[in-house]
């Protein structure tokens, strides 16, 4: 098991073949791009906003009114538009760093957005995925901008451990004192099949004074509670 509030000075190990230094450059790159994939596609989707409302004024023509066969469609189109810029909000939360500031965050939402950034990832392997949120459980950190990434981190160990079809817990609660997030997967294995993410949790957990339990099968992150 590991219980950790130090940062840990190990180091991930390195894949086979892989360059540190290139690695680093790649990822690295990863923010920038994401915020520059905001911009462009936001662009087109404004303009696809407002094409669709001169539209819908054309088309009410003299009666004021958009034809019934007309209005479902339009409407489909409003909605998918707003898809689109919601889930690259989404995506851009949880990939583009942002420091924040000392005080509280909303746990229980900040995991059920991270579950849904990943719910193609549980898909594609098949993953019984079990959500137990407790409602409106908010941690305090020294950093709120950490809280999603510490999130994903939890979430990706989880997958990336499981065999296709086992099943994931994630669950949220208040425990005392403490706001805890706790993701239990069905691999009994003390072999970290992902050791990027566990070196990453002992580290930013440590250097935030977050309380991290890992060993085969879970991961727990206890933070104190508002």
């Amino acid at each position: 098991m590991i219980n950790s509030t130090a940062a840990s000075s190990s180091a991930p190990p390195v894949r086979e073949g892989a360059d540190p230094v290139v690695d680093a450059a790649r990822y690295g790159a990863v923010p920038t791009l994401m915020d520059s994939l905001l911009h462009d596609v936001r662009n087109p989707l404004n303009a696809l906003s407002i094409h669709l409302e001169v539209l819908t004024e054309k088309l009410k023509g003299e009666t004021g009114q958009v034809p019934p066969s007309q209005e479902k469609n339009l409407k489909a189109m409003r909605d998918q538009i707003q898809r689109v810029d919601g889930i690259m909000r989404r995506f851009a939360e949880f990939i583009v760093s942002r420091p924040g500031t000392p005080g509280e965050a909303e746990l229980s939402e900040t995991v059920t957005r991270a579950m849904e950034v990943l719910a193609h990832e549980g898909r594609k392997r098949r993953l019984q995925v079990r959500p137990v949120i407790a409602p409106g459980v908010r941690a305090r950190l020294t950093d709120t901008g950490e809280l999603g990434f510490l999130v994903v981190q939890s979430l990706m160990r989880a997958y990336g451990r499981s065999e296709q079809g086992a099943e994931v817990t994630v669950t949220v609660r208040a425990d005392g004192p403490r706001a805890v997030l706790e993701v239990v997967d069905a691999t009994p294995s003390p072999t970290e099949t992902v050791p990027e993410a566990a070196a990453a949790l002992e580290l930013r957990c440590g250097q935030l004074g977050v309380e991290l339990q890992m060993r085969a099968g879970m991961c727990r992150l206890s933070f104190p509670l508002v």
